[in-house]
């Protein structure tokens, strides 16, 4: 006998149209609450928590409601002597942040409130001998911090000033023998890990090394009976999963193995018709992280 198949159950009066103004209303007041337990709890990953909530502003065509004053003056107090840029002020800087950042400062068309050739030398001077890239000093390896480098890179212009063989190199050796891949070489796939991976390939012109059908097939059979993806086998349903797996079969030309009216019927039920928001499943609490990926 197999094992049960983890899942929710999506009920019948669950929400089922967009709730847009919702939406932009929750994020507005969540940024306001600068006292707030949750917002105070959230310091380690405040640069990424604006992108998020700044990216579901524009979606939503309300991005001039947030102070673009305030956000800018405060990425520019987060980048240090490095050129790397932290998640809050006092923060070690890291490239997760460092993106962010540089994707805020893009949505305003003003990357050059930074310091952009010291961006470029800390992006620069994470790459490994083998093609990887640290996340920091620290020297955390991931397949997520390439992405992030040659994001970032590629938002500035300078893709060129960091080894692009030897970085693709690496991303190739954590392909797996099921198409998706992994954190490290060997590690098992993973759809956080595969939306970085495939991206990576696309943003470096590579994408033609990726086993489409193979990986399309692991991709599609993250599709539950709720019509919500997992990010790997036996896990629940989750938007911010949905997102990447869904955006995964999209850079591979293969988004029509899914289905999508069951996959937005699930998305969709993940709102919550009192405060606006999505959450990772219907029924449970809401957050910037998951309102982002449900909006897209």
């Amino acid at each position: 006998m197999g094992t049960q198949v983890k899942d929710v159950i999506v009920k019948p009066d669950a929400p089922s149209s967009l709730m847009l103004d919702k939406h932009a209303d929750y994020i507005a007041a969540y940024g306001a609450k600068k006292d707030d337990y949750e917002y105070t709890l959230s310091e380690y990953l405040r640069m990424s928590g604006i992108y998020w909530g700044l990216t579901v502003m524009d979606l939503m065509g309300q991005l001039p409601r947030m102070n673009q004053e305030e956000i800018t003056d405060f990425i520019k107090s987060c980048q240090h002597e490095c050129g790397g840029i932290s998640a809050s002020i006092g923060h070690d800087p890291h490239l997760l942040y460092t993106l962010s950042a540089v994707q805020i400062l893009s949505l305003y068309d003003n990357v050059d409130a930074i310091d952009v050739d010291k961006v470029v030398e800390y992006v620069k001077g994470l790459q490994q001998e083998d093609g990887s890239f640290a996340g920091d000093k620290w020297g955390e390896i991931d397949t997520r911090f390439s992405f992030c480098a040659v994001a970032t890179l590629a938002l500035l212009g300078k893709m060129d000033k960091i080894n692009v063989d030897k970085a693709v190199e690496f991303i190739l050796s954590c392909m797996n023998f099921d198409g998706g891949f992994g954190c490290r070489p060997g590690s098992e796939s993973h759809a956080g890990q595969i939306y970085c991976c495939t991206g990576f390939l696309s943003l470096t012109g590579q994408l033609h090394q990726v086993k489409a059908d193979l990986l399309g097939w692991w991709l599609c059979e993250r599709q539950l009976k709720s019509g919500g993806l997992n990010g790997r086998p036996e896990k629940l349903p989750d938007v911010c999963y949905s997102w990447w797996v869904l955006a995964s079969l999209k850079i591979i030309g293969r988004i029509h193995w899914i289905d999508k009216a069951k996959l937005r019927a699930f998305i969709l039920a993940c709102q919550d018709e009192e405060t606006g928001g999505f959450a990772d499943r219907p029924g449970d609490m809401v957050d910037p992280f998951h309102t982002l990926f449900g909006s897209r």
